[in-house]
């Protein structure tokens, strides 16, 4: 019973860190005009708080695999917290934009590790039949803070100085910190590891490039020189530290996991869903703001009932994980994100706030029977020595998909949103050409989110996900 208790006290600390390293890194999102005002800086400029912070998070993760092999359990969660409390600090006492963006590196480092680590620890202390309701609960972190940021942020941004984004986060993290000292025990110890220092520069390097390459297109266009040499730069510096991998004896980031077909599978729907995420968070906030000329504040107010729901069905959706398997979970999922995707198709300017409210409920409904369980069943099939490495491909994986799924939408929506605001003024239309073509472009990006939806719903049924009830970990590779 001792165990059980540990168990749940584990996993509810690193509930509570991984919540605040996550509702850290899209907190800002909305409050980077007030940045701008603030310090007299440009958009590319500011953009850097998001964009800087996803850069650090990114390279960092893939890394997580070689530490969680050097160091404890305990030095690693603790270090991460620290670093996010040092750069909380930093940012709330900063006086110019350097110092602001330097705070920010720092929590940025903190939060990389976090998500990596507790789902390993996850994986490693429970049995294959249980791990389905504890992913559930940190599915609580991944997929609550960030929807609740917008509101928490755009109500701070409202009402108080932006200061209080991070004196807030300041005495939460400083509890984790203690709690972590008291109750966190060592699910692994460190062990004197060797550094492969040339898989390291090239994961930075690769992943770095490839995330700032794909970061940048949606805002400069997909034909500017610098996003596309960074991107492709940083493809070809991948596929040498894929070869390196593959010949490795003890490889730093074992890329073999893609040779196990479930998690591979599985990956390819992550990619997909992550996207989709992703490219709602940014385009209705849009449609809202420069279609409808909602405040940011009631773009996060719209997204918070979905938020609290989707949180309330995580852990559930967990249990019925470990009891029915993934494939009827995302099939259900699949069912409501497809016609939350297709009733947004066409927007007008007329659509009501509650109409887009119970809309992304639905989504979010949806969401939840994917996101934990897709996560659980590609870990579950592999073998218990890859757990670490698939973890780190896992989120690595998800913070690509979130920059390209980013840059996809934005650039379908310039693209569409120029195309009508030249064929509106060419008709004669001299007032609201901007919220127009803004509402018409929203409509026509949620047609690329549709189909990405329907691929995701035949990728599910090609994917073969074995019930945990009836099958231990799988060792195929």
């Amino acid at each position: 019973m001792a165990q059980q208790i540990n168990k749940k006290v584990l996993v509810f600390v690193l509930l509570l860190g991984g919540f605040l390293s996550i509702l850290n890194q899209t907190l800002l999102n909305v409050a980077l005009s007030k940045f701008m005002e603030v310090f007299d800086v440009g958009a590319t400029t500011v953009q850097w708080l998001a964009t800087g912070f996803m850069l650090v998070n990114g390279v960092l993760i893939p890394v997580t695999a070689y530490l969680m092999k050097r160091f404890s359990t305990r030095q690693l969660f603790i270090s991460s917290m620290l670093l996010l409390l040092v750069g909380s600090i930093i940012c709330a006492i900063s006086m110019n934009f350097t110092i602001l963006l330097i705070g920010r590196m720092i929590q940025a480092a903190g939060a990389g590790i976090i998500m990596p680590l507790m789902m390993s620890i996850v994986m490693f202390i429970y049995p294959p039949e249980k791990r389905g309701s504890a992913m559930g609960l940190i599915g609580l972190a991944m997929i609550f803070a960030p929807a609740i940021a917008p509101t928490l942020s755009g109500f701070v941004i409202e009402y108080a100085s932006w200061r209080w984004l991070f004196i807030g986060l300041i005495p939460l993290v400083g509890i984790v910190i203690l709690l972590a000292f008291k109750y966190l025990i060592n699910v692994s110890e460190g062990s004197k590891a060797e550094l492969d220092v040339r898989s390291v520069i090239q994961s930075t390097l690769g992943f770095g490039l490839v995330l700032y390459g794909f970061s940048n297109a949606g805002g400069h266009g997909w034909d500017d020189v610098l996003v596309l040499t960074t991107i492709i730069a940083g493809v070809l510096v991948l596929v040498l530290f894929t070869i390196r991998q593959l010949r490795a004896s003890d490889p730093f980031l074992n890329v073999r996991v893609f040779q196990n077909k479930t998690f591979t599978m599985t990956s390819f729907i992550n990619i997909i869903i992550t996207m989709m995420l992703y490219a709602d968070m940014i385009l209705l906030p849009i449609y809202l703001q420069d279609g409808r000329g909602f405040t940011a504040f009631d773009a996060g107010l719209l997204l918070l009932p979905g938020a609290i729901i989707n949180a309330i069905l995580s852990p559930v959706t967990g249990k019925m994980y470990d009891r029915f398997g993934a494939k009827p979970l995302f099939i259900i999922g699949l069912l409501f994100v497809i016609p939350s995707m297709w009733v947004v198709t066409d927007l007008t300017e007329t659509t009501t706030f509650s109409f887009l409210m119970i809309r992304t409920i639905f989504l979010r409904i949806g969401l939840s029977f994917i996101t934990m369980p897709l996560n659980t069943a590609g870990l579950n099939a592999l073998s218990k020595e890859l757990v670490t490495h698939g973890t780190a491909v896992n989120n690595t994986v998800r913070q690509i998909a979130g920059a390209i799924g980013t840059a996809v939408v934005v650039t379908i929506y310039t693209s569409r949103a120029t195309n009508y605001a030249g064929d509106l003024a060419n008709q004669g239309v001299s007032e609201g050409i901007k919220e127009w073509a803004s509402i018409f472009a929203s409509s026509d990006s949620y047609y690329f989110m549709m189909i990405l939806a329907i691929i995701a719903l035949v990728i599910t049924f090609l994917t073969p996900v074995k019930n945990p009830k009836s099958s231990e970990t799988s060792t195929e590779l």
